[in-house]
């Protein structure tokens, strides 16, 4: 896969919840600055956050505005709608930077206002 199809995946797959197919889109050795979770290091730890993710959001939307790619690396901007567990909407918009080596994403950063997402710190 491409860049861009592995993109556009990343996001199919999101929104489909299929946090196992998601997660196989990265490398092994993965490494991601998440700006709630911090930095995740290999693909084990990364599955093993993504099982919470039907608990922590009701409705988990992240819908892609603008792809920009540039060989292995590539940007993404994004339109997130959520519903936390306990009934919280979440809006908010993203930025997400991604390196792809041999078809994987080795390394991934997201950007976005935290303040949205202060209603998880509830639930």
């Amino acid at each position: 896969m491409d860049a861009r199809e592995i993109l556009t995946k990343y996001y199919q797959y999101a929104n489909a919840g299929d946090w196992d197919r998601w997660c196989d889109l990265f490398a092994d050795d993965q490494v991601m600055d998440e700006q709630l979770a911090g930095h995740i290091e290999g693909l084990e730890t990364l599955r093993s956050m993504m099982k919470g993710m039907g608990t922590m959001y009701r409705v988990f939307r992240n819908e892609p505005v603008h792809f920009l790619v540039d060989g292995t690396k590539a940007a993404a901007v994004s339109h997130l709608s959520a519903v936390s567990a306990s009934g919280e909407a979440i809006e908010a918009e993203v930025m997400n930077y991604f390196e792809i080596v041999d078809g994987r994403i080795a390394y991934m950063a997201n950007y976005h206002d935290t303040a949205p997402f202060q209603v998880l710190s509830q639930d």
